[in-house]
């Protein structure tokens, strides 16, 4: 229906109209709105540019962008029209915009929530410079490189005819030398996709490329540097500077093919001959996005290929659940490297140990045996849960959990002579007493990467210690003998491969309550193991049964294929779709009772922080789009209710948010 805005002059009857997106966060303005074209800006107004629109009220002017032109149609009534034209550019794509509103749809959602993170914020300057700077020549193209690794020309094949593929990474480290710069070592994986996206770039279309975070970014760009001219690759991320973020977004905009990556939010990237889309580790929880409409990378990529009738590949050493049941219905196809190549993984028990040194060091003494050896030739990585000294510190009389007396939260010790502090409010716990038994002694619980390096230290003497994680960010080392003690995640490459892989603190990763404790530490070890020099060992400690099996027969579908299995008799995500219904219990009951369809669960409600309740709704994949359409019409409607304002006899204010509703939501299943 033909909405107008404002009282401005009627339009000239016959003439197009321009449907404009308002960038507004409220749900109820989340659909386009006409408005007339002014001789003043006529030639200007084309899709995708922005404009400066007139609201209703007040005389209010907000930000918008012209995604369409329509003819006026039967609306015979008065059109506001277009205040300006901001810039001549056309910043929002069309294939963006089908992006957006069907991602957002599909999620219960607002397209513009979606927009916001695809169109950068305008830089005035650097956009002036780029309409003044002339077009460079195409570079000249560097002869593409066979991919060997999965049987000759299967990914090229795969490409050109826009297949859909869940592809298990290599599990090595290999050197690149990019044009101009120093020779380095990243994992094969980045090497595999810098070799798919230059097949693409060779047949004359673009690829996107997403991974988690700047440590995986930073070897996939090496690895496209040595394939690739630096000018057909663009870096698209959250770290970048305002106006390079935006720089790097402008020059997306053009036909010629380019290769970009980023992270999560890189798939809404402007790419009018799309070829590829891939993504590295889509089980690593970066990919999910944490604003809404909390669209997961992996869903907005699922929906541009089958819109954009492109490739699609997620690589991994490991694989999540969801690209699992993918494969089974389907709609992807595994591909595994051609011969498999098994990295060595030596499970073993946390057994008292006889060795001096190796008690010292709190592992076993096969363990100590193997670092020992390894040290003699090169660096050996140690893997971790947590960083800091004590990531957890309880009572030393009842052994409870010590928490700050300020806010509840849980103590940690960061070094050995610090004193304790709240994990959450930073408060010092100087006069701590435990609340439980008036208790006033600490005890250590847990291992961290400060601890875990002076205990190697002593145990190692004279070995270099390296600590890498959020505090220690560390992302090569060399090929000399070197202890490194990371967290999980935060491994970095070392020169040639680790001569040996301690994962420690397995039986503390998977002791946590959650879902996807099995599937997470698969992806943490695999992604360490694949660290390793050819042939080198990796010792997995304290932790049997499937989880050690998959890691030493390096079959990851099969622990997928069971998980699945697992969860679709308990109807668990992803067998089934989920969603999350918080707010008020009036409005949490009305948004149930509006999303009714047969054979839904309906699980709660379960009490937050008052007066917040939360439902959990599944359902199945085929009934996604209605229940995604009727919570949406609900949360609209709870956003438009209006109340009599406190204290006023005349005169009404819109109501407080009451309702916030998020789909595919698995936070409930996690951490509690």
């Amino acid at each position: 229906m033909t909405e107008a805005l404002g009282a401005d002059p009627p339009a000239t009857p016959g003439r197009s109209v321009a449907k404009v997106l308002i960038d507004s966060p409220l749900p109820q303005l989340d659909r386009l709105f006409d408005y007339g074209i002014p001789d003043a800006v006529a030639d200007a107004a084309v899709p995708g540019v922005r404009v400066r629109v007139p609201l209703r009220s007040a005389g209010r002017v907000a930000d918008g962008i012209i995604v369409e032109l329509a003819p006026r149609g039967e609306y015979t009534g008065t059109l506001s029209e277009l205040d300006s034209v901001v810039s001549p550019i056309r910043v929002l794509a069309p294939e963006v915009w089908a992006l957006a509103r069907k991602a957002a749809d599909r999620a219960a959602g607002s397209a513009t929530d979606i927009v916001r993170l695809a169109v950068p914020k305008r830089q005035v300057r650097v956009e002036t410079a780029f309409l003044a700077a002339e077009q460079p020549p195409a570079p000249a193209m560097r002869p593409t490189i066979p991919i060997e690794s999965y049987g000759p020309g299967v990914l090229e094949a795969a490409i050109a005819g826009n297949e859909r593929l869940a592809v298990d990474a290599v599990p090595l480290v290999r050197e690149v030398h990019p044009a101009d710069a120093e020779s380095t070592w990243v994992g094969g994986w980045a090497v595999t996709m810098a070799a798919v996206a230059a097949a693409t770039i060779a047949g004359g279309r673009s690829a996107i490329l997403a991974v988690p975070d700047y440590r995986d970014q930073e070897q996939l760009l090496a690895a496209l540097l040595a394939t690739l001219p630096a000018s057909l690759v663009v870096r698209l991320d959250a770290r970048q500077s305002n106006p390079d973020r935006y720089r790097a977004f402008l020059s997306c905009l053009g036909d010629d093919p380019k290769v970009i990556i980023g992270n999560r939010s890189v798939i809404y990237a402007p790419a009018r001959t799309l070829g590829l889309i891939a993504l590295w580790d889509d089980g690593d929880p970066l990919h999910s996005e944490p604003l809404s409409p909390y669209v997961h990378a992996r869903d907005a990529a699922l929906v541009r290929q089958e819109q954009q009738s492109c490739s699609l590949m997620f690589f991994g050493h490991s694989r999540s659940t969801e690209v699992e049941r993918l494969v089974e219905i389907g709609w992807l196809r595994s591909v595994s490297p051609r011969p498999l190549q098994l990295p060595k993984v030596i499970p073993t028990a946390q057994q008292s140990s006889e060795d001096r040194l190796a008690a010292q060091a709190r592992i076993p003494s096969s363990a100590w045996k193997i670092a020992r050896t390894a040290l003699e030739s090169g660096p050996v990585l140690v893997q971790v849960a947590r960083p800091g000294y004590a990531p957890r510190l309880t009572c030393a009389d009842c052994q409870q959990t010590a928490r700050c007396l300020r806010c509840e939260g849980p103590l940690l010790q960061k070094t050995a002579r610090s004193v304790p502090a709240c994990a959450w409010c930073g408060a010092l716990a100087a006069n701590w007493k435990c609340q439980h038994c008036e208790g006033e002694k600490l005890r250590f619980v847990g291992v961290g990467t400060i601890r875990t390096a002076e205990d190697l230290g002593r145990a190692f003497p004279g070995i270099r210690i390296i600590v890498a994680d959020g505090e220690h960010q560390v992302q090569s080392v060399s090929s000399a003998p070197a202890l490194v003690i990371a967290t999980r995640g935060a491994e970095p490459i070392a020169a040639g491969g680790y001569r040996a892989v301690l994962l420690l603190d397995g039986e503390r990763m998977v002791a946590r309550e959650s879902l996807r404790v099995g599937e997470d530490c698969l992806r943490w070890w695999s992604n360490a193991v694949a660290l390793a020099a050819g042939g080198a060992p990796s010792v997995l400690v304290g932790v049997g049964g499937a989880l050690a099996s998959t890691l030493v027969t390096w079959r990851h579908a099969d622990y997928a294929r069971a998980e699945l299995a697992d969860r679709r008799s308990l109807r668990f995500p992803p067998a089934i779709r989920v969603a999350t219904v918080t707010g008020t219990v009036e409005a949490v009951e009305a948004a149930v009772v509006a999303s009714g369809v047969s054979g839904m669960d309906v699980l709660g409600p379960v009490d937050l922080e008052p007066p917040l309740v939360r439902t959990i709704l599944r359902f199945d994949y085929a009934q996604g789009t209605d229940v995604a359409a009727a919570l949406r019409s609900e949360l609209i409607r709870s956003a438009t209710s209006r109340r009599k304002r406190p204290g006023s006899r005349q005169g009404y204010a819109p109501a407080a948010p009451s309702l916030r509703i998020r789909l595919d939501d698995v936070e409930p299943f996690l951490d509690s």
